[in-house]
């Protein structure tokens, strides 16, 4: 259906169905795939094409206690792993949810055709990855993400779920504390979009791209989800604690923080700063280059910032002493980068790299057991939630929360709106989100362009670019009260200045209007994420603050923000008795057979 209000204004489409779920990666197709086969309408929507999702990028691998290669795993210890690595900032009641469920997110992949590596036997391989007890990360080659995605892109194929990966989704509809769908619009002919929905799932990533130097692509992980479910009344957890992965390249400068695989590492490669030390020495002598991510990180940035880093601002990374052969077999995708980027031959010459924003281990507050936020028939997954990761990700726990609270919520909003038996649609909150749009394009709330194209406009691309500068600058890698508070005040002049950002459409479609509120994401979640920093006075984990350099009990818990309040403290309950003595053991922190996080 169609509708015009004003003369010139784009038509206004009209789209309904019974459950809508915003991002088309891994969790948003988990979730579609389970309502689907529950008989129930979904529409998945997205603003990237859906084969190109950044689940693909997750090279690594899956975890589950399948036991397949050491029979002693269990779900307890993999939750006990889980909760350590988390520095204690998980919530112990989403960690057993995970781990409980693992295994049976394995299996669903596997009916579906997922080509998991296999032992000469027929079993599924699993491999060690940082931090894991046993073996337990099952994997396809380093393209463990790309075939979840292509399995599960083909498995929603089958079921005929309708995906629409044009659509940019600008506001969550609310009326009386409950979700009825969802405003937007299409990317390529730039026409606004209304969609009706008793149940939103809003899997739209994280916040990383809110830095300068990040592992993910230029429109994804703006802080959508952060803003969407804001506004829409729910609550953010843990913005602050954010991965910084320790390999990122420098250049050029369109793929700045594009990831070389921690297996670079793992296959021998070596750190050296600008004198050509192998500073890890200095920080960690016995794991060296195969400590965790957030101890190599804080050693990179370290030299960076004492001064023997690179002109550039990195330090190296070299693999040039080990056999050609070996970098060829073990590490095709850095070799491949690298020449396509850079034309370097890493095996002769070493690679410049910095830390880089990698992943938001905090995102939309939900309860542990359907992933529900608050807000009536409005639900959050995989990155864009919060509760499993805490202060530090245990590697290989992405995928699988994608697949275990994917099932999860597509079956609670099966049941959700099935058991509906009124809605309430609020023309005001449309009005509210057509309007807003309206006045970005330089437009009266009739469609009638009210001034000229220029005036006085600032440009959401280069604001986007002061943010992930200020970002950077007073909230990266080490952080303190007076730089935090320093980013604050920047903040303020920017989202002034965003204030008067008009988004100019040309005959290319409509990214300028998409950066326009991909830029009022990433100034929410930065505002999230300098507040909660300045009130977490403490180092835990990925969190660094250089004048509190200590780990308080006091803080054992999660800092929650809205809007409207600012940071608030949530204690954490202790973990239960199932694995609450395995999580306080003694772990063990070698590295012998082990691969890097």
């Amino acid at each position: 259906m169609n509708t015009t209000s004003a003369a010139g204004a784009r038509a206004e489409r009209i789209l309904a169905t019974s459950v809508l779920v915003i991002g088309t990666g891994g969790a948003g197709l988990r979730a579609s795939i389970e309502l689907a086969e529950r008989g129930v309408q979904v529409l998945a929507v997205g603003k990237r094409r859906a084969h190109d999702a950044h689940t693909t990028l997750a090279a690594g691998g899956i975890n589950a206690a399948l036991g397949t290669m050491d029979p002693e795993d269990s779900w307890e210890q993999h939750a006990a792993d889980t909760l350590r690595e988390s520095y204690f900032l998980a919530d112990p009641a989403i960690v057993e949810v995970v781990t409980r469920n693992a295994a049976r997110g394995i299996e669903d992949l596997e009916r579906w055709g997922m080509p998991f590596a296999r032992e000469a036997d027929g079993r599924i391989s699993q491999r060690f990855f940082g931090a894991h007890k046993y073996r337990r990360t099952a994997y396809a080659g380093d393209y463990t993400g790309l075939e979840i995605q292509r399995t599960l892109m083909r498995r929603a194929r089958e079921l005929n779920v309708p995906i629409i990966d044009t659509v940019y989704i600008t506001r969550l509809l609310v009326s009386g504390g409950r979700v009825f769908g969802a405003y937007g619009f299409d990317i390529v002919d730039g026409s606004p979009v209304v969609i009706h929905a008793d149940a939103v799932i809003l899997a739209a990533g994280g916040h990383t791209r809110i830095w300068r130097n990040t592992s993910s692509r230029r429109d994804e992980n703006t802080g959508d989800s952060f803003r969407l479910a804001a506004l829409a009344g729910g609550r953010i957890r843990d913005a602050e604690l954010v991965q910084f992965h320790p390999s990122g390249i420098l250049e050029p400068a369109e793929a700045a923080g594009l990831l070389v695989s921690e297996a670079a590492r793992g296959e021998g490669g070596i750190l050296r700063n600008a004198l050509g030390e192998r500073y890890m020495e200095r920080y960690d002598p016995e794991r060296m280059e195969l400590s965790t991510r957030d101890r190599v990180a804080l050693a990179s940035y370290t030299e960076i910032t004492e001064g023997r880093g690179t002109e550039k601002g990195g330090v190296y990374l070299d693999v040039s002493h080990l056999p050609r052969e070996q970098i060829l077999s073990k590490l095709p995708r850095v070799y491949r980068n690298l020449i396509d980027l850079q034309m370097l031959d890493i095996t002769e010459q070493p690679i410049e790299i910095a830390p880089t924003a990698h992943y938001s281990m905090g995102g939309v507050w939900v309860r542990p057991e359907d992933h529900g936020t608050g807000v009536g028939g409005l639900y959050a997954i995989g990155e864009a939630s919060s509760g499993l990761h805490g202060a530090n990700r245990l590697g290989g726990n992405s995928l699988i929360e994608l697949l275990v609270y994917g099932r999860i919520t597509g079956a609670d909003a099966a049941e959700y709106v099935s058991g509906i038996t009124d809605v309430h649609r609020d023309p005001a909150a449309v009005a509210e989100a057509r309007n807003e749009m309206r006045r970005l394009l330089g437009q009266d709330a009739a469609g009638r362009t009210v001034q000229p194209a220029d005036a006085g406009a600032e440009s959401p691309r280069l604001l986007q670019r002061a943010v992930r500068d200020l970002m950077t600058e007073h909230a990266g890698v080490v952080r303190s009260e007076a730089g935090l508070n320093a980013g604050l005040a920047k903040l303020a002049e920017l989202e002034d200045r965003a204030s008067r950002v008009t988004a100019h459409p040309d005959i290319a479609g409509f990214d300028d209007l998409a950066h326009a509120f991909d830029l009022a994401g990433s100034l929410l979640a930065a505002r999230a994420t300098l507040e909660c920093a300045v009130e977490r006075r403490e180092t835990r984990g990925c969190h660094n603050r250089s004048d509190f350099p200590e780990q308080s009990e006091a803080l054992r818990g999660n800092f929650v923000w809205t809007p409207e309040t600012g940071p608030v403290f949530e204690p954490l309950p202790e973990a239960p008795d199932s694995f609450r003595e395995l999580a306080y053991a003694a772990a063990d922190d070698s590295v012998q057979g082990k691969l890097v996080e």
